[in-house]
């Protein structure tokens, strides 16, 4: 069976189902897209991961098992999404140490985290993707306003449908701050490991660079 590597298209949450995060992958060479539902720590890990300029106070499971494989040399190849059954996601994590490679199972959440830290490629199999990849429609407004790629997950969530795909909001409090101010709820956020709230704060940041 043939690989699809992947790429990390946006991470976001739903607005009507308490605690549901969607990490949404996109295939590197071509258009669909894979839907993820992840929990709420794997999706900030995945989220400072992403945003390299925030640094956790402490280092957090995934960090800590990247500075405890770099003790002891062991590297992460790649990750493997290779079995879908009733809408759960499987995957696989290939590690190397001394020329040696093993494999080992993962929650998909925990693997892709874990492979954003290593630098490590995301695949699926072409008949995981045949099967539960869609395509999102962004009208031109939103292809406009959604520089972040941040997405709106209450649809998404509904599997296998084609859906039409807002942009996200959540940050307009953050919209009348000054450059300044924003830096400072951000540093604050840190602090208190809202990575959130510090996520949408570096979003918001971003967008005025």
């Amino acid at each position: 069976m043939s690989l699809v590597r992947l790429k990390i298209k946006g991470i976001s949450y739903s607005q009507t189902q308490n605690g549901a995060y969607a990490l949404i992958l996109n295939e590197v060479d071509g258009d669909r897209k894979l839907p993820i539902v992840i929990g709420a720590f794997e999706a900030q890990s995945i989220a400072i991961a992403l945003e390299k300029e925030i640094k956790p106070p402490r280092p957090l499971t995934h960090d800590l098992f990247k500075n405890f494989a770099d003790r002891f040399q062991i590297f992460i190849k790649q990750v493997i999404i290779h079995k879908l059954v009733d809408g759960v996601f499987y995957s696989s994590i290939i590690c190397e140490r001394d020329k040696v490679e093993e494999i080992i199972d993962a929650r998909t959440s925990d693997a892709i985290a874990l492979a954003l830290r290593f630098d490590a490629p995301i695949f699926t199999y072409k008949n995981i993707l045949d099967k539960a990849g869609i395509f999102l429609k962004f009208s031109n407004k939103d292809e406009e306003e959604n520089d972040d790629d941040s997405i709106v997950v209450d649809e998404i969530l509904q599997e296998g449908e084609t859906v039409e795909i807002e942009s996200g909001a959540s940050s307009q409090g953050y919209r009348e701050l000054t450059l300044e101010e924003l830096h400072k709820e951000l540093d604050k956020a840190v602090a208190n490991e809202d990575y959130e709230k510090a996520a949408k704060i570096r979003d918001e940041i971003s967008k005025r660079k």
